[in-house]
């Protein structure tokens, strides 16, 4: 049973697979909690509809299963009883999941290990309150586009990984074998992880040392000794000299694999310091330490640069009209919004309140006013409602600045933030260059 809902309004959807009763009793409120974040919902009970479904979702939607849905399921085959494992099978293989199950259902260690089995990207427990499941399932679809590449570089180790594969995952690999300039190439790439051969650790002791000692490495900087022997006294004293792990030599998908990982949770752990938590974008820090890297790539092979700062119009009013909740919803919304105009080197970032700056790669001015007029006149063709029956549209005001006009981010941030202020001035609902 296929629960229509708008088809073309919404650029993102999650499509559930859930017990009738379930659809029956939440899904009028789940669609409008979903509508108001700029996504929408679509609900099944049968498995071969939702299987078409899986099929031709687009690769930003999500997929939710009900584990009760599936146990429902099991003897609904010609009566011929099905393993759950069975069920799982009939999902496309080629998608991952977010399950819902109950308490009990997450307390048998079995039935969690055959959800990470089945492609589970994440799972709640039920009860779980439309508003918040709703929250959650936000939170996956900002997490879905964020840069997760990085900066891997080797030293003294040639042929240690596989690059296809990091180059599939967007993870830049840089081989470096010169001792005597790698503190001054570190500080120039910046990589996440720094993978130092042995052989080079033994004739210069030193060398994680002048790394970790230098005040304008990034502090989260990962120092991996690649080891080839079972010297412990070599182990022993490297950890002393500061490698923050060591990495036994193995074939090489077993070393990419396990660089992925790490890279992953270093991003992960960057997140926590450098992103805001309810959209999921670059916070003020974030931005500005991403952005003073991306300038620097700019200057050196000689592109154009933009940035934006642009405002959400009257914000206190909407809060102070309906609440700090719908305000919250404008805001996601919005992130979600800019976030289909930004290219893979691009830049976005919630810097605080309803305040977003942007930074656009190999852009000029006159292209940057454009894209960023598209977004103003698309964003205020949004329809929010404020509450049942009242539906409202917002505007945003812009300021842009260009490099290399302008050499720094400060420099840039202060002369876009100085024509926002004259966008505002100038009635609002406009990008002032």
């Amino acid at each position: 049973m296929k629960q229509s809902g708008s088809e073309f309004l919404f650029q993102r959807r999650a499509w559930v697979l859930a017990q009738t009763f379930f659809v029956q009793d939440n899904q009028h409120q789940l669609t409008l909690l979903a509508h108001k974040y700029d996504f929408d919902m679509q609900f099944f009970d049968q498995m071969v509809e939702f299987q078409q479904a899986a099929i031709f979702a687009s690769e930003e939607d999500l997929l939710v299963v009900d584990l009760d849905c599936l146990y429902s399921l099991q003897t609904a085959d010609n009566n011929r009883t099905l393993f759950l494992r069975d069920l799982f099978k009939q999902l496309p293989s080629h998608r991952d999941y977010v399950y819902l199950q109950t308490e009990k259902q997450s307390g048998r260690f079995l039935l969690q290990q055959m959800l990470v089995e089945s492609n589970c990207l994440a799972y709640a427990e039920k009860p779980i309150a439309n508003d918040k499941l709703v929250d959650k399932l936000f939170n996956l679809l900002a997490q879905a586009r964020r840069n997760m590449a990085g900066k891997i570089m080797l030293v003294g180790t040639p042929g240690l990984i596989d690059l296809e594969v990091m180059q599939e995952r967007r993870i830049q690999v840089i081989e470096h074998d010169e001792l005597q300039s790698l503190q001054r190439e570190v500080k120039r790439v910046q990589p996440d992880i720094v993978v130092i051969a042995e052989q080079l650790y033994r004739r210069t002791e030193s060398i994680v040392r002048i790394l970790k000692r230098n005040l304008e490495a990034d502090p989260s900087l990962e120092v991996l000794l690649l080891i080839d022997s079972t010297d412990d006294d070599l182990s022993r004293k490297a950890v002393m000299d500061g490698f923050d792990a060591l990495m036994q030599r193995k074939a090489s998908d077993i070393l990419t694999r396990q660089l992925i990982n790490r890279l992953g949770k270093i991003r992960l752990a960057r997140d926590l310091i450098s992103r805001d938590r309810a959209t999921g974008l670059l916070n003020k820090i974030g931005f500005q330490q991403a952005a003073s890297e991306v300038i620097k790539q700019a200057e050196v092979q000689g592109k154009p640069l933009g940035l934006a700062v642009i405002d959400i119009d009257k914000f206190k009013t909407i809060n102070d009209t309906w609440g700090h909740y719908f305000g919250d919803i404008v805001i996601k919304r919005l992130s979600l919004h800019l976030s289909g105009y930004m290219g893979e080197e691009d830049l976005l970032s919630r810097f605080g309140g309803e305040e977003f700056v942007m930074l656009f790669w190999n852009c000029n001015m006159a292209d940057m006013l454009k894209r960023l007029d598209k977004m103003r006149e698309e964003f205020n063709a949004l329809i929010f409602e404020a509450e049942p029956g009242l539906d409202k549209q917002f505007s945003f005001s812009g300021g842009a600045a260009a490099f290399p006009t302008f050499k720094t981010e400060n420099e840039l941030f202060l002369h876009a933030d100085a024509q926002l202020y004259k966008a505002k001035q100038g009635g609002r609902n406009r990008i002032v260059g």
